[in-house]
């Protein structure tokens, strides 16, 4: 993961931040479970408070303390036990950040930002949505002497608009009326029902939802459950195979109907029902395959041969594919994500190092990534 320094950015209404221990002491006698005091050692923590700058605020020593997270960085204000603000111009720290499923630490110091707080000018926005383990300490500010006051949380770095709504659309994976894969008729489509946002797959699908709310307003397409007659032979026979069984249709009796959205898939018998409910978009991909799969560009910006940079169409697969099938890491670990061609389908890696992995065996690959439900992107 690339933490570049740039200037601050304005989030304002978006900070998380979730637990937070402070001490003052040259160190914190509590990782093995020992919770007594210690000499030169004092603990509070205080409920949680919003802040006058949206961050948490807690008490500590006869003062109050706010923490800030944002894309722009890790921001700290000082005030005093009524609430006024107090100088940190004196004031120097160091925040060492570790991000969640990553041992690796990141180093960034504190210092005062001319605006009344300290700030490490960090873009967290790559992060944004993850957990981030932040350790800081802080020497010269007003009231705690010469020794240093450390605090310990446990922050989620807000998500912008644009990245929630990315990660809404990975979540809901299929349009709820005509259960073809979100981005698979192009950008999906955000309708307002009952004050909460649905996606469709395409403006025709929009009129539906807003004539009947309460039936879409979930977000997941209507799945009925039937016996399937003789009108439906031909698909049957087309067909073949059970999607979750893989056994003959017809071997286990009559093969079962479940309609999803307006997509029907049949199967062997009733026991295979449960899986279709719970995750509909792997099951539809099975049955009707790439013509009903989303799909990308082949290409952008080549960095290296067969690798490319990806770009706006590529974010609800980057995000429903979450890792590097080759080196489990997130997708932006190392720089990424990027994108190759693994037989006609679109992998997304961490790294140009892991594009030899997959031109070698493709399959390989695409068979990890389904294994975990993910339905790689045909490439256009």
């Amino acid at each position: 993961m690339n933490l570049n320094f740039f200037t601050p950015l304005a989030v304002a209404g978006m900070w998380i931040t979730i637990g937070l221990s402070i001490a003052c002491a040259q160190s914190v006698h509590g990782e093995h479970g020992h919770n007594h005091a210690m000499p030169n050692q004092t603990a509070e923590i205080s409920p949680v408070v919003t802040g006058p700058h949206g961050g948490t605020l807690r008490h500590s020593t006869g003062m109050q303390l706010e923490t800030v997270v944002s894309h722009a960085g890790i921001q700290l204000f000082v005030f005093d036990a009524t609430g006024s603000a107090i100088s940190v111009n004196q004031g120097r720290g160091a925040a060492s950040l570790r991000v969640e499923g990553n041992a690796k630490r990141y180093r960034y110091d504190l210092l005062p930002d001319g605006k009344g707080g300290l700030t490490a000018p960090v873009n967290l926005s790559k992060i944004a949505g993850r957990q981030i383990e932040i350790n800081m300490q802080l020497v010269g500010l007003p009231g705690i002497g010469n020794q240093p006051l450390t605090l310990q949380e446990v922050v989620t770095v807000p998500m912008s608009e644009q990245q929630m709504a990315t990660s809404a659309i990975a979540r809901q994976k299929i349009c709820p009326v005509s259960g073809k894969p979100l981005g698979s008729m192009g950008d999906p489509v955000a309708v307002k029902v009952n004050g909460q946002t649905v996606y469709a797959c395409c403006d025709g699908c929009v009129a539906a939802i807003e004539a009947d709310p309460a039936r879409y307003a979930g977000g997941r397409p209507r799945i009925t459950i039937s016996t399937s007659t003789a009108a439906d032979a031909p698909l049957i026979a087309r067909q073949a195979t059970c999607p979750v069984m893989d056994a003959s249709l017809g071997s286990m009796g009559q093969p079962v109907k479940v309609m999803v959205g307006d997509k029907a898939i049949f199967l062997c018998c009733k026991g295979c029902v449960k899986k279709i409910q719970a995750d509909p978009a792997r099951y539809l991909a099975a049955v009707y395959g790439d013509s009903e799969q989303g799909a990308v560009p082949a290409g952008g910006t080549e960095v290296r041969p067969g690798i490319f940079r990806v770009s706006d169409v590529d974010a609800p697969f980057i995000a429903a594919q979450g890792k590097c099938p080759v080196m489990d890491e997130p997708l932006d670990a190392m720089g990424g994500p990027y994108k190759v061609n693994a037989d006609g389908k679109a992998i997304y890696i961490c790294c140009p190092g892991c594009a030899k992995k997959i031109a070698a065996e493709p399959q390989k690959y695409l068979t990890i990534l389904a294994q975990q439900g993910v339905d790689a992107p045909a490439i256009q």
